[in-house]
């Protein structure tokens, strides 16, 4: 986004270069801003605005100085320009002087230096050493070093570069003061990096990428995601936030989002980096963008390779570990200490004992069931029919979907455990709706936990994830329909075909019957 020319202000008719001082700089200044007048003319004040600026931004950095004496030569620039503009402040103030120059009867007698000339001309083409140039123009690098404009190190390919950027400025300076000699005011320069050189912009308005993310988790509710309010992927955002040292979005450059995602490596996988960090960010800046909220997306083309995931077996439980999962979490009895108290909540028990067979026969995500209440489940005719839904906490499509419970289920008591238990959550003990989602999910993270302490899960298998493979595996033997089966699971689907219609309840138990009993 273009911005308004930088330290340039109009008061009347009249401008100025104005420099705001900062606050822990104004007692020794002794004033809250510096201006310089440059007329009325605004092409006029152009020319002489780079040199104006760097006068006042030189009184700041000597005030600077006198703070803070221990400063080290390299601290981070104030006002930082590129090589072309420091080329460009330097020519037009070397045009200023020359012009007061002119006023003083003697300088007709000063003329130009032939050998200096060529000296410039050499090290523009790139002939002078470290050494030569700091000659030429060394003194003139180290006030824009003053003044906040520059922090490259002597001898660097970068204070190389600006060191011949002044050199051009030099020269043409040179030529156009010859001109002057014979009375010809109507030159322009012509080396390139003075003529290209862009006058700074005010830096555009801070972006809060607090604010950012707040607002697109509100788009996203909007349309059913996101229902937890972003709680899981906020940690990007304020893991980037912490890492840059500031809040604002439009600060961020392409080298800061890069330099993030390596940091991350140092204690995350690559996997994670990239599907839960990389990708919130990628997603947030976008929207902003879109949104003119930014201008440029910098986290768009920062990517992170990811192993490829070695799969030595398959997804699911295998018969004879489905078998062995659900007797040990069917005949589970809490241990006691050696008073006879159990230590352990009758929710914990009851999910160690019921939420793997409900899992088993739906597919259903474990947090799903673990946030199931008395009041989800209902009979109609002769089936009991689970309902999940998002008041319980959360679902993933943000849709309430029905699910029918296998007959090994009523058999083994569910039922009983439904209309033995208080109104609420059955696996879980929260109170305040709001925290329910962390409380089943705690539930869910404990119970894998178990399986794996139980030495019942093998290590390439996600205890959370396992019974959804198996029970999709088994549903393709069966010749279910695949509608019918994401249905139950609560997947989506890409075929346009299966927005028309509606999975009947009736489809659904006439599924779920085709299971066999697991022998217990």
């Amino acid at each position: 986004m273009a911005g308004k020319v930088r330290h340039l202000i109009n008061r009347n008719g009249r401008y100025h270069a104005r420099l705001v001082v900062p606050n822990n700089l104004r007692a020794i200044i002794g004033k809250t801003e510096l201006r310089t007048p440059l007329g009325g003319d605004y092409r006029q004040a152009l020319k002489l605005l780079p040199g104006a600026v760097a006068e006042l931004q030189r009184q700041i950095g000597l005030a600077e100085q006198k703070a803070n004496p221990n400063q080290p030569p390299n601290a981070p620039t104030r006002y930082p320009l590129a090589p072309g503009q420091i080329a460009h402040s330097h020519y037009h103030q070397r045009m200023a002087f020359d012009d007061q120059l002119r006023n003083d009867p003697r300088y007709s007698a000063v003329g130009i230096d032939d050998l200096l000339v060529d000296r410039l001309r050499s090290a523009i083409a790139g002939n002078a050493n470290d050494a030569e140039l700091g000659e030429l123009v060394g003194a003139q690098v180290e006030r824009f070093r003053a003044a906040g404009n520059l922090d490259a190190a002597p001898g660097s390919t970068e204070w190389r570069e600006i060191a011949r950027a002044l050199c051009h400025a030099e020269l043409e300076a040179l030529a156009h003061a010859a001109e002057h000699d014979e009375g010809d005011f109507s030159g322009t320069p012509t080396a390139p990096i003075i003529v290209t050189a862009q006058p700074p912009v005010s830096a555009p308005d801070p972006v809060s990428l607090k604010q950012l993310w707040t607002d697109y988790v509100k788009m996203r509710q909007q349309t059913g995601s996101m229902r937890d309010g972003g709680k899981q992927l906020s940690l990007a955002v304020e893991t980037l936030r912490k890492f840059v040292k500031h809040n604002d979005a439009a600060r961020l450059t392409k080298k800061d989002i890069i330099a993030w995602r390596d940091h991350l490596l140092k204690s995350l996988s690559a996997r994670t980096v990239s599907d839960k960090y990389l990708s919130t960010v990628r997603s947030v800046l976008s929207w902003a963008v879109e949104n003119d909220r930014l201008s440029e997306n910098v986290a768009a083309q920062v990517k992170q390779p990811k192993p490829k995931k070695v799969q030595s077996r398959e997804k699911g439980f295998t018969d004879p570990e489905a078998t062995k999962i659900l007797k040990a979490s069917r005949t589970y009895n809490p241990t006691t200490d050696d008073k006879g108290r159990i230590r352990e909540t009758k929710h914990m028990v009851a999910a160690k004992r019921w939420v793997p067979i409900i899992g088993a026969f739906t597919g259903t995500r474990v947090t799903e069931i673990t946030q199931l209440r008395k009041e989800d489940i209902r009979k109609e005719g002769d089936a009991w029919i689970v309902r999940l839904t998002p008041d319980a906490g959360t679902i993933k499509t943000g849709e309430y979907r029905d699910v029918p419970l296998h007959p090994q289920i009523i058999d083994e008591g569910f039922i009983e455990l439904v209309q033995n238990a208080n109104p609420g959550p059955l696996f879980h003990h929260g109170t305040n709706p709001e925290k329910h989602v962390a409380a089943a999910t705690q539930i869910s993270n404990r119970l894998a936990s178990w399986l794996r302490d139980m030495e019942l899960v093998p290590v390439d298998v996600r205890p959370t994830h396992a019974w959804r493979h198996r029970f999709k595996s088994q549903c393709i033997e069966l010749g279910i329909l695949k509608r019918v089966y994401d249905a139950i699971q609560g997947h989506s689907s890409n075929d346009a075909s299966d927005n028309y219609g509606d999975v009947s309840l009736k489809a659904k138990i006439d599924a779920i019957n085709k299971f066999s009993y697991y022998t217990l």
